[in-house]
């Protein structure tokens, strides 16, 4: 037995000794979790932005209502950028190795972050200065495009055999961390400063903070080493000319599948925008506070904060799947209550529910999904297979908030019927991609991605899982 979990090590890929192991995987984890709150706050601090001072610095102020159609429309725009993104990142992270594209991607979220807080406003060069804050937005969503894709490759290629789904979740952790640092950089100004002051100056602040996430993420990312998978393709020349073409021909169904999976989001959709807009705009007429409602995503990424290592710990030990499909029906179901406390303006009950919904059952799968993703492609396509699946399930999931708008107007009735069911039925179809797809979690690292890959038995995963912590 013990000979046999030995050979199991040996075929899990290439390995190091295990204190340098240990290292790079801690390594990579920390690199992961930092650059994906670095480049999610840059993310999030622009969607507050777009939503509380674009309107009035960067459009003509003769119509408000358009101004803020406008400027929510240049936050839209970053994910029309991010399938575009998504091929050509991902092709770099299979062609020119994950450590480069982490770094490439997070240099040009920096810097177009960073430049938005130099631009002009409307008032001082008219037209020019929306025009240049959405080519920047674009720059955004082109660069955040392939973050996750990148960050968790680079985890899952340097984590221990039993280990994968645990290490991978801390990206996705620092995702969440990433929304709660821009709330927290944001409310601060907004309380302390005038009206006039955060409008003309103070909203600049956490723009200015994104030299910091250059400096801070290199820092931490020139020191992380490549992954031993794409070292050893480099060195056999097995590194693909054209892994988008590589990857649609041979993994062309688990494409779709993660694309399905990604659908997912919906839930954080749910919540975070139409809930927003149903709970606090006169026309639903609810009239939930506003700034009660703003606490509420950050409740529930407190609670993710704490849950999702744990999760991704237990997909390591019940396999991916029967979390993806438990955290999307979880979670799906309960837009039905969600919004119907909502729709009754009980704040304590729409604040549980959300915990629950968002900050607990959602995470279920969101702490999963990178690790199953990763693990759906071979190496050689892993980035490129992760990014575009990734980046066109949110680019559909973007449009979602329009929809739920078109279909339960303000004045509709049974809004939490009617909006309950697209979410859920959404979330079905996330489940069925993920029943339909293979257990991946027992299956050793270089067979990942091949249709004659044979998992280890459980027993012996079991003595492996047990040897890595």
């Amino acid at each position: 037995m013990k000979s046999d979990t030995h050979k199991l090590r040996a075929s899990a890929g290439p390995q190091q000794s295990g204190t340098r192991r240990t290292s790079s995987t801690r390594k990579a984890a920390a690199s992961g979790w930092v650059g994906s709150a670095l480049e999610y706050y840059d993310w999030f601090i622009y969607a507050q932005a777009a939503a509380l001072v674009f309107p009035t610095v960067f459009f003509p102020a003769g119509n408000p209502t358009v101004a803020l159609i406008a400027s929510l429309g240049t936050y839209a725009v970053g994910y029309v950028a991010r399938p575009i993104g998504a091929f050509v990142l991902g092709q770099w992270g299979d062609r020119h190795g994950r450590k480069n594209v982490l770094v490439l991607a997070m240099l040009l979220m920096g810097v177009s972050t960073f430049a938005v807080a130099l631009l002009p406003t409307y008032d001082q060069v008219g037209i020019l200065a929306p025009a240049l804050l959405l080519l920047l937005r674009l720059v955004q969503g082109f660069a955040v495009a392939g973050e996750l894709s990148g960050a968790s490759a680079m985890i899952v290629e340097h984590a221990p055999f039993g280990r994968r789904g645990f290490y991978a979740s801390f990206a996705l952790q620092g995702t969440q961390a990433g929304q709660i640092i821009a709330a927290a950089v944001f409310l601060p100004l907004s309380a302390v400063l005038s009206s006039e002051d955060f409008h003309a100056w103070g909203w600049r602040v956490p723009f200015l903070l994104s030299a910091l996430v250059v400096f801070a993420g290199y820092m931490i990312r020139r020191r992380v080493e490549e992954t031993p998978v794409f070292v050893e393709e480099k060195a056999h020349k097995d590194v693909p000319r054209m892994p988008v073409v590589q990857v649609l021909r041979e993994s062309g169904l688990n494409v779709v599948r993660a694309v399905c999976m990604t659908l997912v989001n919906v839930v954080g959709v749910t919540v975070a925008v139409f809930g927003a807009a149903y709970a606090t705009q006169p026309g639903y007429g609810i009239g939930m506070s506003t700034t009660v409602y703003l606490w509420i995503p950050v409740l529930a990424n407190v609670i993710a904060l704490a849950l999702i290592p744990w999760f991704g710990d237990l997909s390591d030990r019940f396999g991916r799947r029967p979390l993806m499909i438990v955290g999307s029906l979880g979670s799906g179901a309960l837009a039905y209550g969600y919004l119907y406390a909502v729709s009754q303006n009980n704040v304590p009950l729409t604040i549980v529910l959300a915990i629950l919904m968002w900050g607990t059952l959602y995470q279920v799968w969101n702490a999963t999904f990178a690790s199953f993703f990763q693990e759906l492609f071979p190496s050689r396509t892993r980035v490129t297979g992760f990014a575009i699946s990734q980046n066109i399930g949110l680019l559909i999931t973007s449009f979602l908030p329009s929809l739920f708008a078109v279909v339960a107007p303000p004045g509709s009735a049974n809004v939490p019927l009617t909006v309950g069911s697209i979410c859920f039925g959404i979330t079905v179809i996330g489940a069925i991609a993920a029943w339909s797809a293979r257990e991946t979690h027992r299956i050793p690292l270089h067979q990942l991605g091949s249709p004659d890959a044979t998992p280890v038995s459980r027993e012996e995963y079991a003595g492996i899982r047990a040897a890595a912590r």
